[in-house]
């Protein structure tokens, strides 16, 4: 009788990791005006300024918020916006 043998493909497992959706989370600090916050959020993940402030006051009060889902391709370059703003944010 033959044994089947199953063989892990890392390439496919990159692939199926990186094709899930993902979230971009901002971060809550201390150094960032509420209205900073909001300015960003609108400018970069094309927030409404509705959806920004309770972003921004989600963020405030809990320590983080997720602001956007996506691919992490998607993703990326609006962290990467965020950061050169000044503010703190992850892909989870």
């Amino acid at each position: 009788m033959k044994k089947e043998v199953y063989k892990e493909n890392t390439e496919t497992e990159k692939i199926d990791e990186t094709a899930k959706k993902r979230e971009l989370i901002l971060i809550n600090d201390d150094f960032n005006t509420f209205d900073h916050v909001v300015e960003a959020l609108i400018d970069v993940c094309r927030h409404s300024f509705e959806q920004a402030v309770q972003c921004t006051t989600i963020a405030h009060y809990n320590g983080s918020c997720e602001v956007k889902k996506g691919f992490y391709s998607e993703l990326r370059p609006l962290k990467q916006a965020l950061i050169d703003r000044k503010l703190r944010a992850k892909i989870k």
